[in-house]
């Protein structure tokens, strides 16, 4: 299962990679982005971080050349500056994060991310986390479903869909990724069901986010990343989704930008604050006709790049 890195050389290009710097791949995926970064390196190191263990195996091979400039961390993002701080790292370079699930996982069935392949409702990036889709489908009450569908999934059908995954897990316990579509298409009208795109899409979003918790992990993860970025340090970070988009552009924004003084108090230009980050693309760098033909993956990607420039 090939899996082609989105923005790959935006990416490492927006991260002014120092031969002899510090590097984060908060999600290591298959290793894409994390190569094109080692290459660059001679003295320097990344840290790779993961929760899919099965990634940081492939990736090994596929890094396998540049092994002495890397360190596989099969943690959550959100950990990263604990887990470097036991490492003797405080500050780092750059830190890169290409958010979401790999096309590796939606394409192996197994996995359970997808409503294109019937397997059993799972959804974990962690395998060896307890909760799954299938719980969440099937222990989780009314007004939760639809909370997660409505907060993650945007749906605007949520309390249709949670009412008709109440009735029908009363009956017996849905268990597969198609049952659960079954169970989705029940609860839409005929002109929702008649439209372009899969019916499921929002619901299967929602679900997946809940189960491994990724926007509170973005959340938490990207705050500690920013600081723990050096002077001249940057982060450059892929979304696919308003929502994950959301979160990168209001904290990006916060921390590039100070509380305005009144323009009739008379400041000297030293005695004006400014912010200790810039925005180094004011607007997101979307993919090229090029990529956009090569790898449908890449038509909703975003990618924002931050740069600290003082303490």
């Amino acid at each position: 299962m090939e899996h082609i890195s989105v923005l790959l050389q935006e990416t490492v290009d927006g991260l002014a990679v120092k031969e002899n710097g510090i590097y984060i791949d908060g999600t290591l995926g298959r290793g894409g982005h994390s190569l094109e970064v080692v290459k660059q390196l001679k003295q320097g190191h990344l840290f790779a971080f993961d929760k899919d263990q099965r990634a940081i195996d492939e990736s090994k091979i596929r890094l396998k050349d540049y092994l002495d400039h890397v360190t596989f961390i099969h943690d959550d993002f959100k950990n990263m500056k604990n887990d470097l701080e036991e490492l003797g790292i405080d500050k780092v370079d750059g830190i890169m994060m290409d958010l979401g699930v790999s096309s590796p996982q939606f394409d192996d069935a197994s996995r359970g991310f997808s409503y294109r392949f019937d397997a059993k409702l799972d959804m974990r990036m962690d395998q060896s986390q307890m909760l799954s889709a299938y719980e969440v489908v099937n222990t989780y009450d009314f007004h939760d479903l639809v909370r997660i569908l409505y907060q993650y999934g945007e749906e605007k059908f949520a309390k249709q869909i949670a009412r008709s995954i109440e009735r029908n897990r009363q009956v017996k316990p849905i268990e597969t990724t198609f049952e659960l579509v079954d169970v989705i298409k029940q609860a839409l009208p005929m002109k929702v069901l008649s439209k372009k795109g899969h019916p499921a899409k929002q619901t299967f979003q929602a679900l997946r986010l809940e189960v491994n918790g990724e926007l509170e992990s973005l959340k938490q993860g990207l705050r500690d990343a920013t600081s723990m970025l050096a002077i001249g340090g940057r982060c450059s970070i892929i979304t696919f989704h308003s929502l994950e988009d959301r979160i990168v552009k209001e904290l990006f924004n916060e921390l590039s930008t100070v509380e305005q003084v009144d323009k009739r108090i008379p400041l000297l230009p030293e005695q004006m604050e400014t912010p200790a980050f810039k925005l180094i693309n004011k607007k997101p760098i979307c993919a090229s006709e090029d990529e956009l033909a090569m790898n449908n993956r890449s038509h909703s990607a975003k990618l924002r790049v931050l740069e600290r420039v003082k303490e």
